[in-house]
């Protein structure tokens, strides 16, 4: 728990006008108070009418703000089907697709239900064709969560689980059969399909010259281990889609960058770039996983990476926040010269330091490609990220009323999870192998890091509708949303949530042109 005077300092403003000083860090998890904007927080909440069982006090935002800590001390099923809505960017094929990987999860949800019933001679009947409803309708509205975390006799008994899948536009259907349960599929069926799909990747990629739209459709859906590290450099716009220009355009970018350690790095102990790098020294151990971060290699890498990029981008400077972005680029690139799965589990010190030098040089560059299109997140009180989330507000005050009226009746603001969202890109909120695999898309959509995922973060909120109503008190419904529970989440949650955002993206492409900044 942080102190009175700790709280303050973490508000506190850097008065430093020095180009790559820290410029006005607000931290990942909540922007500076603001009388006009929080004025109705300093008013008194009324009392939430309590039930009977549990008598409870209803807080404020002053004694969550007095109780709370530093925002820092927080702690291929569907392949195929995604894929299809890579292939091709029309509207009907992409809402068919996205409606095929719902109705998919909420039938293996009923096939589960099935199965786990009594009755030794009970066997899963397979699922009947759903009727095609007009696929005109794009309105939206309820979330993930309520049809996949019902009680299976809520679901045949009570319409209001089915309400979300009743609004959606189906234009095509899936049956399931017998063997929608993934675990009645075999090892070497899963196996055969990503030999298939990660075939298709090497012989686009083998290829003199790589069709990079062709690379990006067929990335949407997420792509395999393998061929991870080329693929995100060659979308990134960091590597040419000429195979034998790459060659001397890594040398080149790998010269280059050393050149700017060598140039710059021995100021970071100066006057005028100390308060910088002694910002980036404090907020690396605070990343994740920690058993990567913590090795000193590593440590040495990102502040090298962090500090070179604050000095050639003094518009913006050093801001908390930017550290988390290093953290994918370096995984995904170091895992094409490891052969642990699980990256915590590797120790750095044995990689040799040649590769370490390449791997560092091309997660410098990528991360700068990334922070390219969205530095307006990071300059001088953040313009990007005040826009996104006032952004984020409007969309989903249209996709779902009712979760936008209970926050604004409880008077939490977006603001204050929101930010983070914007920040650090959800990568607070989701595991790292989530993280990755939603860079997969990020990476392969137009603007993905900027525009789509505005879209992802409104399908987050509302995948969380269900809980989110549920809560009646100011403190444990904010606390609620700066915690949410992902920790188990895999690439099938992320291949969900990125296909109601799609779903979203179009049936909101006639919304205001504010929408699509």
């Amino acid at each position: 728990m942080a102190s009175d005077g700790a709280r303050k300092q973490f508000w506190k403003r850097s008065n430093s006008k020095v180009p790559g000083s820290i410029q006005h860090v607000y931290g990942a998890q909540h922007p500076p108070f603001d009388p006009l904007l929080h004025g109705t927080l300093l008013k008194s909440m009324p009392k939430v009418p309590t039930t009977p069982v549990k008598a409870k006090r209803v807080s404020t935002f002053q004694e969550f703000e007095s109780n709370t800590s530093d925002a820092w001390d927080a702690g291929e099923d569907d392949d195929e089907l995604l894929a299809m809505a890579a292939e091709s960017l029309n509207t009907e094929v992409v809402m068919e697709t996205a409606h095929r990987v719902l109705r998919n999860h909420s039938q293996r949800q009923g096939q589960h239900a099935l199965q786990e019933a009594p009755g030794p001679e009970q066997r899963p009947s397979p699922v009947a064709e759903p009727l095609s409803a007009p696929s005109g309708d794009l309105r939206l509205v309820k979330s993930i969560s309520e049809s996949h975390t019902s009680c299976p006799a809520e679901s045949t008994s009570d319409a209001v689980p089915l309400q979300r899948s009743q609004s959606l536009p189906h234009s095509a259907t899936v049956t399931l059969g017998v063997t929608s349960d993934l675990s009645t599929l075999s090892t070497s069926a899963l196996s055969e399909r990503e030999a298939s799909r990660l075939d298709k990747f090497r012989q686009l990629l083998a290829g003199p010259n790589t069709d990079l739209e062709e690379l990006r459709k067929l990335s949407w859906s997420g792509i395999p281990k393998p061929v991870r590290p080329i693929t995100w450099k060659l979308l990134s716009g960091y590597l040419p889609a000429n195979v034998d220009r790459r060659p001397a355009t890594l040398q080149r970018k790998q010269k280059e960058y050393f050149a700017f350690i060598e140039h710059y790095y021995d100021s970071r102990n100066d006057e005028v770039h100390q308060d910088t790098y002694r910002q980036i020294r404090i907020d690396i151990p605070r990343m994740s996983p920690e058993a990567l971060i913590l090795q000193a290699k590593v440590t040495e890498i990102f502040e090298r990476i962090l500090f070179i990029w604050a000095i050639r981008h003094p518009a913006s400077g050093y801001v908390q926040g930017i550290n988390d972005l290093v953290t994918p680029f370096f995984v995904v690139f170091i895992c094409e010269y490891i052969e642990e799965e699980e990256v915590d589990a590797v120790d750095i010190s044995r990689v040799p330091a040649e590769v370490l030098r390449d791997i560092e040089a091309d997660t410098y560059w990528c991360m700068s490609k990334l922070l390219d299109g969205i530095q307006d997140n990071y300059t001088f009180a953040q313009p990007g990220i005040q826009m996104k989330v006032k952004i984020l507000e409007e969309l989903v005050s249209r996709i779902d009323e009712q979760v936008h009226r209970h926050l604004e009746q409880h008077e939490v603001r977006y603001l204050q999870f929101a930010f983070r969202w914007m920040n650090n890109l959800l990568m607070r909120e989701l595991p790292l192998r989530c993280t990755v695999r939603l860079w997969d898309t990020y990476q392969s959509e137009p603007e993905g890091f900027s525009h789509f995922h505005l879209y992802v973060c409104a399908a987050f909120l509302v995948r969380w509708r269900k809980e989110i109503l549920e809560e009646r008190d100011f403190q444990e419904l904010l606390l609620f949303l700066q915690s949410l529970p992902t920790a188990h989440w895999g690439d099938e949650d992320i291949s969900l949530l990125l296909a109601e955002a799609y779903r979203l993206k179009f049936a909101f492409a006639d919304a205001p042109n504010h929408y699509k900044k």
